[in-house]
């Protein structure tokens, strides 16, 4: 089956990326099936989280079910097989020199890919994605070469490139579409209409080298669920903390704004969110973060879910992408990840120095050079 246009992630319901609520195994389970019941028809697992515990509930969850009448995205990159633990950094990515050389690849990536299908209970994706890649993962042949025998081996239909976790990576995405291009078929991107910069500025790119584009955090931590309050208290350990004091109520002010659009269209926040991704090419499928928020006045997950499943068909006009993009500009907001004049030396896996062929990129693209 063909990737639709909703999907939904096993991120979701709090148990392995903390938004909200951290949902019981059970229920977490009947929020899958709650998506498929709903009509969401694509299901995105990684295999890093829970070490292989997502995509066994998902394959627990969908167990049964034909599986020509749904579409799965697997993602790997993150050794936790053979790497250990580097705290908030998370497990080293496979391309880590102390963990392998190129010459390993290969034998990691069918690894990792056949116990993730193993666990989802398939013998295929249909588009397999690297994963929050190092700076290997955008530049090493050797990588893609492993990625491309997973697909002639038919582990996969597609392959793509899930950047992450943060925004960024602009220039090395830029550089990777030029070299990898013809290869992939999907990449992942941050985008909504509170956080249209980067993203917007690989939009263009995508296009012309025939990239499909699949967008998460369509949500924006859940404003456009429509049921955060200003002074909303996350609990301590909530992925949302992190984010500047105040956003919650300066994002439903710029949400407010942005309403008499959706009103026009008969949507819902939500679907105003993912339309307004929609409407944008090649944006072709859009995932938000479904959570369960804590307070008697929270709505259900589930209701959540079976509204993103009866999401309207239809696109803004040029004219309104652009004015939402305007009221929820968000340009030079945030310190950006991968190859930055910040760094002299790659202490992180998700941050590299600058090279001079990133910038004369940037400068071809009209981008400029301050990264």
């Amino acid at each position: 089956m063909e990737i639709t246009q909703t999907a939904y992630g096993t991120w979701s319901g709090g148990r392995f990326m903390h938004f909200g609520e951290t949902l019981s195994e059970d229920r977490f389970l009947g929020c899958i099936k709650t998506a498929y019941e709903a009509g969401i028809r694509t299901f995105v697992t990684s295999d890093v989280y829970g070490n292989g515990k997502a995509d066994t509930l998902l394959g627990q969850a969908l167990a049964g079910i034909d599986r020509s009448t749904y579409a799965l995205v697997g993602m790997i990159g993150h050794d936790f097989y053979d790497g250990e633990r580097k705290g908030s950094q998370g497990y080293p990515r496979f391309t880590d020199p102390e963990l392998r050389g190129p010459d390993g690849y290969d034998e990691f990536v069918q690894r990792a890919t056949k116990l993730s299908l193993e666990r989802c209970g398939t013998d295929h994706f249909d588009l397999l994605m690297l994963h929050n890649p190092d700076e290997h993962g955008y530049t090493s042949e050797a990588v893609w070469n492993a990625m491309v025998r997973a697909k002639e081996t038919g582990l996969t239909r597609e392959l793509g490139m899930a950047p992450g976790p943060a925004n960024g990576f602009t220039l090395d995405l830029l550089a990777f579409f030029e070299k990898f291009g013809g290869i992939i078929d999907w990449t992942m991107l941050i985008l909504n209409p509170l956080e249209p910069w980067p993203s917007n500025l690989l939009l263009p790119a995508c296009e012309k080298h025939g990239i499909k584009v699949l967008t998460r955090v369509v949500d924006y931590g859940g404003v456009f669920h429509d049921d955060l309050s200003p002074d909303h208290v996350f609990k301590p350990g909530d992925h949302r903390t992190y984010r500047p004091d105040g956003w919650v109520g300066h994002g439903m002010e710029k949400a407010n704004r942005m309403r008499p659009i959706a009103e026009k269209y008969n949507l819902s926040l939500i679907e105003f969110a993912c339309i307004w991704n929609l409407s944008q090419a090649p944006v072709e499928c859009v995932v938000p973060t479904f959570i369960q928020e804590a307070g008697a006045s929270a709505r259900l997950i589930e209701d959540k879910i079976r509204e993103f499943g009866k999401m309207p068909d239809v696109r803004l006009a040029p004219e309104e992408v652009d004015a939402v993009r305007q009221i929820g500009d968000n340009t030079g907001c945030m310190t950006l990840k991968g190859a930055s004049q910040r760094h002299t030396t790659s202490e992180r896996c998700d941050e590299w120095p600058m090279k001079p062929e990133l910038l004369e990129l940037a400068q071809r693209e009209g981008l400029g050079v301050d990264w």
